[in-house]
């Protein structure tokens, strides 16, 4: 399971606790620029998590039309582990599709 997160210019404790709910590839964008993705979202991620708190309006607009392209499920939340574990359990069925299921309970 591989995961980008886009936005924050630190991630503290977030891919420990998606380690534990069997993330094993985590790419991390910035967000501060558009220019960081201009070449596309990576061909092996799953799904994309994207730090509203902390991201150029340009950039989550382009992720948000690369993801819907690809049909990759994106999850928008702030930069802390329960914010992005609520809004992760809030989209489950999309989650479940990449093979994120048994693991939010």
């Amino acid at each position: 399971m591989s995961v980008l997160i886009v936005g924050g210019d630190h991630l503290g404790s977030i891919p420990k606790e998606l380690d534990k709910i069997g993330v094993t590839e985590i790419r991390h964008v910035t967000g501060r620029s558009g220019q960081k993705i201009r070449d596309g979202i990576p061909e092996t991620m799953d799904f994309i998590i994207v730090l509203y708190d902390f991201v150029n309006h340009n950039l989550a607009h382009k992720i948000k039309n690369l993801a819907e392209n690809r049909r990759i499920p994106v999850v928008y939340a702030k930069r802390s582990w329960s914010s992005i574990y609520q809004k992760m359990k809030e989209c489950q069925q999309q989650l479940r599709k990449v093979g994120l299921q048994a693991l939010l309970n």
